[in-house]
């Protein structure tokens, strides 16, 4: 008797719970924002001979800029790439090859919209090349986010790899985080940075999913819009056969994502994202 009344009880309490309202996740997707930074203006003297190892452009100037991204994930900034020195706006950089200008330092752009350099608590650098690492030092709390065959680069003694701009880091005084294969940098899939190497041997694109669709930073997979079809491996690559599987892999995901395309040198395509103070949600 007392064994039917438990199993009656249990009956009575299953179908209560089935007339309650369904349970849904309270989690609130973090709100998703970008802004456009200027890193650089550059003019190359000759952009076939500096672009192409097998000349592939007509020989001639090539006026390229330098852009770098702040991601906002919530609460938290994420920096993608820092430019050139901040020291170019007093001094421009004049070779042969190359002038490198800047207007304004990160830092100093960060202001305009209320971020302070401690607010950002990640800087993710697409490669190790100067006009890619070059404020990185404005922002020492930060974990340093790059691929692993570039932090092993820089960590060893290849004459040719800049390491002066991520000292800070590299010899102990901030945490850094080398991301094997893509990385997935909140773990929501909201940005992620995708493993292209070729132009250095842990060379990384980002993807971020804004409300408004994703997008595409190419790094540097691409410089200006021309190599897309041409296929110019610049000669001083690492790889040239990784460069080409990459520019493969970017270019599908690209399609099938959908995405807005960002090669971060051409100006065409850092103009299709909203002009700071502005930002892209």
């Amino acid at each position: 008797m007392m064994l039917k009344r438990a199993l009656a009880a249990a009956l009575g309490w299953i179908a209560l719970a089935g007339m309650q309202a369904p349970s849904f996740s309270t989690t609130v997707p973090p709100l998703m924002e970008m802004w456009r930074l200027d890193c650089g203006n550059f003019t190359f003297t000759d952009h076939n001979a500096f672009f192409s190892d097998t000349s592939e452009y007509q020989a001639g100037p090539k006026d390229l800029v330098g852009s770098c991204y702040v991601i906002r994930h919530g609460t938290d900034y994420m920096l993608w790439d820092t430019g050139i020195p901040a020291g170019v706006v007093q001094q421009p950089i004049q070779t042969p090859a190359i002038r490198a200008t800047l207007r304004a330092t990160i830092v100093d752009q960060l202001a305009r919209i209320n971020v302070r350099p401690e607010q950002v608590t990640i800087v993710g650098i697409s490669h190790y090349h100067f006009d890619h690492t070059g404020q990185a030092a404005s922002f020492p709390h930060a974990r340093l986010l790059m691929g692993a065959g570039d932090i092993a680069a820089l960590r060893g003694n290849d004459p040719g790899v800049e390491r002066a701009p991520l000292a800070h880091w590299l010899t102990g005084g901030g945490q850094v985080v080398e991301a094997r294969g893509d990385h997935d940098v909140y773990g929501d899939g909201k940005v992620v940075m995708l493993n292209l190497p070729g132009h250095t041997p842990g060379h990384r694109a980002l993807l971020v999913r804004l409300a408004s669709g994703p997008v595409l930073l190419s790094g540097d997979m691409y410089h200006f819009t021309e190599q897309v079809q041409r296929r110019g491996v610049p000669p001083f690559n690492t790889s040239r056969a990784e460069t080409l599987a990459s520019m493969d892999r970017f270019d599908r995901l690209g399609r099938n994502l959908r995405a807005t395309v960002i090669i971060q040198h051409e100006p065409a395509d850092v103009a299709r994202l909203p002009a700071f103070p502005q930002s892209a949600r």
